[in-house]
């Protein structure tokens, strides 16, 4: 199974792709979409417009995003969530499910604590996905949360199966 994490925002917003495998993950893609419009409707759009074609080429068949949370200035919480809602619908338009996580619960699927910073949850992205080299912070959190959503999707399959036998 595909995954597309997404790191919302409305300048860059973070995209990382990994597939479930036997043994764990495998890294496809990762990158951040630069969002270059001026005005916010456009910006929307190039959210929406990216995400779509990433759908389109790697054809992931969940998306994990990142939850809003009240930061200290309103407006930029607004603006990181009308960016999710961009990408949310450009995942529904090919019936995606759509699975929310909290940062807290993020980092502490990566990295084991809840109050992590961005350059431990990158450190230990690199280590999970054997990523060598340079890897964006946006591209870093969006393999993340993917990564998280791994981590519950294979927690429930699991339940599941032991329910089932």
């Amino acid at each position: 199974m595909k995954i597309l994490g997404i790191d919302p925002g409305s300048r860059l917003t973070g995209y990382g792709i990994i597939e479930i495998v036997p043994n764990g993950y495998r890294y496809i893609a990762s990158g951040a979409l630069k969002i270059q419009a001026d005005d916010l409707p456009r910006k929307l759009k190039q959210v929406f417009d990216g995400i779509l074609q990433l759908v389109n080429e790697y054809q992931p068949q969940q998306m994990a995003i990142e939850q809003v949370f009240m930061s200290k200035n309103a407006d930029s919480a607004l603006k990181l969530g009308q960016a999710r809602g961009a990408a949310i619908c450009a995942v529904q338009t090919h019936d995606i499910p759509v699975f929310e996580y909290a940062a807290r619960q993020v980092k502490q699927a990566i990295v084991g604590k809840g109050s992590a910073d961005k350059l431990q949850v990158q450190h230990m992205v690199k280590l999970l996905l054997n990523i060598q080299g340079n890897l964006q912070i946006d591209a870093s959190d969006a393999l993340g949360i993917a990564i998280c959503h791994a981590h519950y999707a294979q927690t429930q399959q699991r339940l599941q199966t032991g329910i089932r036998q």
